[in-house]
């Protein structure tokens, strides 16, 4: 049944102050919610992000010497004797200071050619400079790429005399070999910067440390480099179910392999707690963000709803009237939802322009990304679902009032 758009706004006339305290509010939720939603899904694609390795089989022990005479590389192998004894790991290497989502960092300048190199050394500085990057470099013992469970596409795995204090060959992700060499195959390729490695193989993308921007995320290069400082750090796969396990043994093992030393509180960790601690904070901002987001969307329904409420109250005996000249339930219900999506719709499309122009503050400000203008018919679409749910209930109340009590209200 057609529904009378005329006399709706004809009533929204003797109530401008009202309707457009309610616009005002519907606007501004739909500003602050859409851009709150925008936020939350990048956070939580942030937090989802792939770190190319085989997490949920790893763990992490370390363990630092008190002895600066003594040998790390031989105590190294003492060690790794042990750990691969223990049932259930398959796989044990030792391994630099830097593994994706780390925090550390671990950074080389690295060039296509020479050339480039000399052009960077004059202008003391990378930046802008076509086939130069400054990729994270992860170092480890023998076996390091299987135990990281890399993926390797091209090439081959690092030979056993290739580990050094001065290695030679390097494998890079494949984001490295493009932005290095692009349309070009990276195999037998020569990173030039502080000293020259042939590429030897090419792996699926492996995160950095620590996220900066999605083009430069995956810029990294794993050589042969046998760590020797004090503190040694040792990977091990192992089934996920056994990870606790084998942490456990693996504490136990190292206490027993050689001389005193200290084993840190937090040195003996899942990876998956590495993960979930370096997104601690972007967790945080989701749940507040979503609280927050929730909460004004629940104070703009209640909004709604009590305004509806109001003119119900004001409107019995109009609507009295109207029933006993023959408007039904339906028509009555009707006029507060159309009403109610009049209202709504000028609120969103306020707050559509408010959202462009918060986000466009917010880019300014803090280097977010520009807001999707997919985010709008979203938020659009969620507010006139909470308008219609919150006047709902006033609604079906004004429709129930009978003609007879209608009409003897004053």
């Amino acid at each position: 049944m057609h529904m009378p758009i005329r006399p709706i706004l004809s009533s929204l006339r003797h109530h401008r102050l009202t309707a457009a305290l309610l616009l005002l509010q519907v606007a501004l939720t739909c500003a602050i919610a859409i851009n709150a939603l925008f936020l939350i899904h990048g956070r939580i694609e942030r937090i989802n992000t792939a770190t190319g390795i085989a997490e949920e089989e790893i763990s992490l022990v370390s363990v630092r010497g008190l002895n600066p005479d003594a040998n790390p590389l031989a105590q190294q192998d003492s060690d790794l004797a042990a750990l691969r004894a223990i049932p259930g790991v398959t796989t044990a290497v030792a391994v630099g200071s830097t593994l994706p989502l780390s925090g550390g960092s671990n950074d080389y300048g690295s060039c296509a050619d020479q050339a480039s190199v000399d052009q960077a050394i004059a202008l003391s500085s990378m930046d802008n400079i076509p086939g130069c990057v400054q990729p994270t470099y992860y170092e480890g013992s023998p076996g390091f790429v299987q135990a990281l469970g890399a993926h390797l596409v091209a090439g081959r795995d690092f030979n056993a005399d290739e580990y050094g204090n001065s290695p030679s060959v390097g494998i890079v992700t494949r984001s490295l070999a493009q932005r290095l060499w692009p349309g070009q195959t990276a195999i037998g390729k020569v990173i030039h910067g502080g000293g020259q490695l042939t590429v030897v193989g090419v792996i699926d993308d492996v995160l950095r440390p620590q996220l900066r921007d999605a083009s430069v995320d995956h810029l990294v290069t794993l050589w042969p480099q046998r760590p020797d400082g004090l503190t040694a750090r040792y990977l091990l796969r192992s089934t996920a179910q056994d990870r606790p396990r084998v942490l456990a043994a693996a504490a136990a093992a190292l206490a027993k392999s050689g001389p005193l030393r200290l084993q840190p509180d937090d040195g003996q960790r899942t990876f998956s707690e590495v993960r979930r601690k370096y997104f601690q904070r972007d967790s945080t901002m989701v749940g507040l963000l979503l609280a927050a987001t929730c909460g004004l969307l629940f104070v703009t329904a209640l909004g709604i709803g009590g305004l509806a409420n109001f003119w119900v109250a004001q409107r019995t005996r109009q609507i009295g009237i109207r029933r006993a000249i023959g408007a039904t339930r339906g028509d009555i219900l009707r006029h507060f939802q159309t009403e109610n999506f009049l209202i709504v719709s000028a609120g969103v499309v306020l707050g559509a322009l408010l959202a462009l122009l918060l986000n466009q503050w917010l880019m300014g400000r803090y280097e977010l990304p520009r807001l999707p203008l997919a985010y709008l018919p979203v938020g659009a679409f969620a507010l006139w679902l909470l308008g219609q749910i919150a006047v709902f209930g006033p609604a079906r109340r004004a429709a129930a009032i009978p003609p007879a009590v209608a009409t003897r209200s004053t």
